[in-house]
């Protein structure tokens, strides 16, 4: 069974989905970042972490990868040009999404207070509304590379989940409507029911 540490409202989140869209058997250890149990598998302190027999994983989007390719879902084989248009996706949206958003988290309240620029936050919600409405233009329907749903979707839309909590804009009528299809499956159902348990 999986081990997965990391927080709910984090980007462990992103890894959770999958295991549940994978149907895969997990035991979720609900702890922040820097907690003891994380530093003693991941000396950077950050989460997710991914413990899968006797190995580590860390980085959400590794994990993620790793999960696809080791079960054969929610990802194109390597190798094929699919692939290269799926890696193409997951590293824009890491790129002009979550770093985005990760950007303006870490000047509204992480960093010390003396190292952070507040006016950062309008920039920051100019680019990722540009960014949105690139992806909008990208987005084959009805998942960003068709028929098929894959990693960059879980990504993308846990993006959107993000930036609709933060306030940032999402400039696109069709890019709200994917959102809405994707969040309509069971998996994140059962993820909400999970947190409201907490």
């Amino acid at each position: 069974m999986y081990k997965i540490y990391g927080r709910l409202q984090s980007r462990a989140s992103r890894v959770i989905w999958l295991l549940e869209e994978l149907g895969q058997e997990y035991e979720f250890i609900d702890v922040g970042p820097h907690d003891p149990q994380v530093t003693a598998l991941n000396v950077s302190g950050k989460i997710p972490v991914l413990v899968d027999g006797d190995a580590v994983l860390t980085d959400s989007v590794a994990i993620m990868t790793y999960l696809a390719d080791k079960h054969g879902a929610f990802t194109y084989p390597a190798g094929t040009v699919e692939r290269a248009q799926q890696d193409a996706l997951t590293h824009t949206i890491v790129d002009e999404f979550d770093a985005l958003l990760w950007t303006a988290m870490r000047h509204q309240f992480i960093l010390p207070e003396d190292k952070r620029v507040g006016a950062v936050a309008e920039s920051l919600m100019w680019e990722f509304g540009r960014n949105f409405q690139r992806m909008s233009d990208r987005a084959k329907g009805p998942y960003l590379q068709g028929e098929k749903m894959t990693i960059a979707d879980i990504l993308c839309v846990h993006c959107m989940n993000w930036a609709h909590g933060v306030g940032f804009p999402m400039n696109s009528d069709s890019m709200k409507a994917y959102g809405k299809l994707v969040r309509s499956r069971e998996a994140p159902a059962r993820i909400a029911a999970l947190a409201k348990k907490d």
